[in-house]
């Protein structure tokens, strides 16, 4: 499979949904560049305006390195594309970003991964600590999911959901992480947040010695601040806008 080089906004795409497919463009830049893929696997999305609840992923097959705003794909809750393209997307992905697309009007953006940091932390059953800087900020923010194979099945979709409650990062045990928030630079900015924390917990653990654990009075300070942050500041913005600048500055992107 060659990936496609078309970099030009379509007649028919609207400004604003342009605008989305650059940024959803650069955020799989950025996965990649932080070395935080897992080769053509994994997804990505983005919710596109209106009703409907459309949204944007990545055709399955194209490293992350080859995602353009121009071929992203177009679907459906139900995974179907809206528009011709020569690439399919990636049927595990569907069930998880559906139902988080079809049931969180507030989660407007979806990112999978799991990094062997993330899927070490997850495989334990204490899950995610929070006692160092980055765990902390995570305190009461998680909700857990027990694994039951590769999300294919529809059937799965309320568990998930139930797993997930009001919260906005999604424990998949034995597996990885799923992270939502109300914008891309939001959930960007989850992720690294989530992916720090996973390092940290794993470079603690392979240390000697006792952890010095913190207060949950501390953890959930800590936790009510970052989701503040998030929330009501433009803090996310512009850590993403950085992040591109440094992105682009190091990789030139052909758009």
């Amino acid at each position: 499979m060659n990936a496609t080089h078309d970099t030009g906004k379509p007649a028919h795409c609207s400004d604003e949904e342009w605008a989305l497919r650059v940024k959803l463009a650069h955020c799989y830049h950025l996965v990649d560049y932080f070395g935080w893929t897992e080769t053509i696997f994994n997804h990505i999305s983005a919710r596109l305006p209106g009703p409907a609840h459309h949204y944007l992923v990545n055709p399955f097959g194209l490293n992350y390195s080859e995602i353009t705003p121009a071929n992203l794909l177009k679907v459906d809750l139900h995974g179907n594309k809206l528009e011709p393209s020569d690439y399919h997307g990636n049927p595990a992905g569907f069930a998880l970003h559906s139902a988080v697309h079809g049931a969180r009007d507030d989660i407007q953006c979806v990112i999978h991964t799991h990094t062997t940091p993330i899927s070490a932390v997850v495989q334990k059953k204490r899950g995610f600590t929070h006692d160092d800087f980055y765990g902390a900020q995570l305190y009461g923010r998680i909700g857990y999911h027990t694994f039951e194979g590769i999300t294919l099945f529809d059937d799965e979709k309320t568990r998930m959901i139930d797993s997930l409650g009001d919260k906005h990062i999604l424990v998949l045990r034995n597996h990885g992480i799923a992270v939502g928030e109300s914008s891309i630079e939001k959930t960007f900015f989850l992720l690294w947040t989530v992916q720090r924390a996973a390092e940290n917990q794993c470079a603690a653990g392979a240390l000697g010695g006792e952890d010095n654990p913190l207060g949950e009075g501390v953890a959930e300070k800590c936790a009510s601040l970052t989701a503040m942050l998030i929330r009501d500041s433009g803090f996310a913005d512009t850590f993403f806008a950085a992040m591109v600048r440094k992105l682009r500055a190091d990789r030139p992107l052909p758009w």
